[in-house]
């Protein structure tokens, strides 16, 4: 059994196509199914349902394919390990990040690289549900996201770094009630673009309006928080966000009005990783690093 077998078979469920799969492993389709094939003869097995005209892993494969991710994962970190033995201050970490905290990752990247220098980064955007998958077949190694979705009986360690307040923010185009505060009748009336129905965000927006029993006017749904950003700034909707979601910088129709939304509960973000019983020294000082984060230039208005 070679390496390169669990990674083709890897590829294989991750594309769900063998043609796709082999253009993705730089190898040809007639190698990548015999060496699937070999790998089945060796282990006396069949992995790949191979009469049905939908991919799809038996039984069997399924536990295979659990074991060659938790396979490929052990040698990557036992390769970071000799190099950060070895006192090469580099190494590779991926992050997954829920929208709203997106503007954390340049702290935490800042943090990490102070330590590391040549860390190699790979940061992908997704929702809650998304990088708990991520995490649990080890496509990701930290995840920020929410942790009131996280079951108590789960596989994974969390560490929390702030509680999140949800704020009504606009330009001074548009006219916002109030001073400091806004509830969610008054949010209501006002022209909203908002995250997509699919973030943890936009469902606990969505409670908060329903059981204030009022409906809000969305004229733009996305999954884009850049998108959000450039509405807000040229003055044409207001928003819903987290604070740590606020654009960084001052808009093109003047200062944006912040309100807290009130009453609203709050949900607790933070760091997640995979329980494992082994950390390479890269991963667990990275862990600890970003649970020394300290957000205040974030998370205050």
């Amino acid at each position: 059994m070679f390496l390169r077998q669990l990674t083709y078979l890897i590829a294989l469920d991750r594309f769900r196509h063998f043609s796709r799969a082999a253009e993705y492993c730089g190898v040809s389709q007639p190698a990548l199914s015999a060496a699937i094939r070999q790998l089945e003869h060796e282990l006396g097995v069949t992995i790949v349902m191979r009469n049905r005209r939908v991919f799809g892993l038996t039984k069997e494969g399924e536990r295979v394919l659990e074991w060659a991710r938790q396979s490929v994962a052990a040698l990557d970190n036992l390769r970071q390990e000799a190099r950060f033995a070895q006192a090469v201050a580099g190494g590779s970490l991926s992050i997954s990040v829920v929208p709203p905290a997106i503007q954390i990752i340049p702290h935490l990247m800042e943090n990490l690289r102070a330590v590391v220098p040549a860390l190699q980064l790979s940061l992908t955007v997704g929702p809650n549900a998304q990088i708990l998958r991520d995490l649990a077949e080890q496509r990701t190694q930290i995840g920020l996201a929410y942790l009131d979705q996280i079951p108590a009986e789960s596989p994974f360690e969390t560490h929390c770094l702030y509680a999140e307040q949800l704020v009504v923010i606009a330009s001074s185009r548009i006219r916002l009630p109030g001073r400091r505060r806004c509830s969610w009748q008054d949010a209501a009336m006002l022209p909203l673009c908002l995250l997509e129905p699919g973030t943890r965000s936009r469902q606990i927006i969505d409670a908060g309006f329903h059981t204030a029993g009022c409906e809000p006017t969305v004229l733009l749904e996305t999954n884009a928080l850049e998108l959000l950003h450039a509405e807000l700034l040229a003055g044409r909707m207001a928003s819903i966000l987290p604070v740590a979601a606020i654009p960084a910088r001052g808009d093109m129709a003047g200062p944006l009005q912040t309100r807290l939304l009130e009453p609203c509960p709050m949900s607790k973000v933070g760091l997640v990783r995979l329980r494992q019983p082994a950390r390479t020294a890269l991963m667990a000082r990275s862990w600890e690093i970003a649970c020394g984060l300290v957000l205040d230039d974030v998370l205050t208005l």
